[in-house]
């Protein structure tokens, strides 16, 4: 008889398997209405990573960079970021997307065309439509592409299967044209009409103005603000041919700028000062912000590219937080309690205002804390020359803090009062005064008498770190294209053969 082989008695001590159930009957098989959602949860959400990725185009609108772009949204509607103002919403449509638009910046080449050439200006209105339209066409071409292409992409790494891929995308590509089909047809033009504000522009109309007049007068504002750019290049030259002074190119030159009060034209030209006059150090006195709320900190990230070491003091209108914001930019010195800093070979040394008023309102005993923080500061001055580290000018926000410093420092600057001072203390200390250099800020668009942009260029001998002469350079506000500079010296440096020291010379 023949032995049973190895594999044959192995074959019957296998267990023997059963025969799987089908699928249906073990419930494991997803149900259609699963495989649908899970299908529509993937095409949502690779139509939006696509539109995060490359669903944006910056599009010129008249003489502005906009940057346009379609969001998921329940409700529809538009909404227009215009820092640092805020943002406007508008019930423009209704459908599954929302229209962004950021306001990124004025062009300063398309500002200076419209100078150059005022006839342009009749057939702005079309141009600005022209412009929307194209960029709203580019737009959806670009968001087709990418809720696709996201879609698809998705798709595949979910399911890896290409067609189930393919169809994801197919069904973000019906989804995105029902949705723009739903936007056409629920389309109203009178939405501009009844604008919601957020931001700045609804948390104190009763401190900036009223909302609605000023986000209506912005475009004509920001026309304006270009022209004063435009000026600013003309000044260099100007000041060229002043006779009285001729700043040696070792002069330290000293940037003097006051309450920009969150006028975003005021970078511009700070920047454009700084080149022209090739600036070594900008010294800001206050009130930048207008009500030193976190909302508006973003505005200061421009301090730290300038082109120059930039020092500043809180104003009444500057917060805490508006401060602390500022320790962290880069090339940004914070001055406070009689605190000092070496930069561009000058010793600087301020405080902040003591107090904190947004709304205005000046608490009783108001000039007392500024009296008080004055002496304060005069106290610190003195300190640093017993050490042997003399101060060479002081800051503070309040001319009448800054009063209480004559004796301790030869050079004191302030601002506050939107108006230029200059006066010679009794104990030889010179206060200078610096007007708006944000011609007032936000409220530019709403006073009848437009209050004028005001910087000025103070020339430091670089041995004696004296005042040797100062340009006081004026920007017209708004409606006005005037800019001016005239030149001064201090009263101890005229000689009595020398010409007038104030000689203004208003640009074409």
């Amino acid at each position: 008889m023949a032995r049973p082989s190895f594999r044959a008695a192995a074959a019957r001590l296998r267990p023997r398997r059963r025969p799987r159930a089908p699928l249906a009957t073990l419930g494991t098989a997803p149900r259609p209405w699963i495989r649908a959602l899970g299908l529509l949860a993937v095409v949502v959400l690779g139509a939006w990573l696509g539109l995060l990725a490359v669903g944006s185009v910056r599009a010129p609108v008249g003489p502005m960079d906009t940057t346009m772009t379609l969001r998921p949204s329940v409700s529809g509607g538009t909404k227009i970021n215009v820092s640092p103002l805020g943002a406007l919403r508008l019930d423009s449509h209704h459908a599954p997307v929302r229209l962004d638009v950021d306001v990124d910046q004025l062009d300063p080449e398309r500002s200076q065309a419209l100078v150059k050439h005022p006839e342009r200006l009749s057939g702005l209105q079309d141009e600005v439509t022209g412009d929307v339209a194209a960029g709203t066409r580019e737009l959806a071409v670009r968001s087709c592409v990418a809720v696709v292409t996201g879609a698809t992409a998705l798709g595949l790494v979910v399911y890896r299967r290409p067609r189930r891929a393919l169809a994801a995308g197919g069904l973000a590509l019906a989804l995105l044209a029902a949705s723009g089909v739903s936007a056409y047809a629920t389309w109203n033009p009178k939405s501009v009409l009844e604008p919601k504000f957020s931001g700045l522009l609804s948390s104190a109309p009763s401190v900036v103005g009223d909302a609605r007049s000023i986000v209506t007068d912005f475009d004509v504002y920001q026309q304006e603000l270009a022209r004063l750019v435009t000026n600013v290049t003309k000044l260099y030259d100007a000041t060229s041919t002043l006779p009285v002074y001729q700043p040696d190119p070792a002069t330290i030159r000293v940037l003097h700028v006051s309450d920009i009060h969150l006028n975003p034209a005021a970078w511009h030209i700070v920047h454009s000062l700084v080149e022209q006059y090739e600036i070594d150090v900008i010294i800001d006195s206050g009130d930048t912000m207008d009500h030193g709320t976190a909302a508006e900190n973003g505005f200061l990230d421009p301090a730290r590219d300038l082109g120059a070491p930039y020092v500043w003091v809180r104003g009444n209108h500057d917060s805490q937080a508006t401060q602390d914001y500022l320790k962290k930019l880069k090339n940004v010195h914070v001055l406070d309690e009689g605190s000092a800093v070496d930069v561009a070979g000058l010793r600087v040394a301020g405080t902040g205002d003591p107090q904190f008023t947004p709304d205005r309102v000046r608490p009783r005993g108001g000039e007392a804390a500024e009296r008080r923080a004055g002496r304060e500061l005069a106290s610190a001055l003195r300190a640093q020359q017993r050490a042997g580290t003399p101060v060479d000018i002081a800051v503070t926000h309040d001319p009448t803090a800054a009063r209480e410093t004559d004796g301790a420092v030869p050079l004191v600057l302030a601002g506050h009062v939107h108006h230029r001072v200059n006066e010679l203390l009794p104990q030889g200390t010179r206060l200078k005064v610096e007007g708006s250099t944000g011609g007032g800020g936000l409220r530019a668009v709403q006073n009848e008498k437009p209050e004028k942009v005001r910087a000025s260029v103070l020339y430091m001998d670089r041995s004696t770190r004296h005042l040797q002469a100062w340009d006081e350079i004026t920007l017209g506000g708004l409606g006005l294209t005037t800019a001016e500079v005239s030149r001064h010296l201090p009263e101890e440096n005229l000689v009595k053969s020398t010409p007038s020291p104030s000689t203004p010379t208003p640009s074409p």
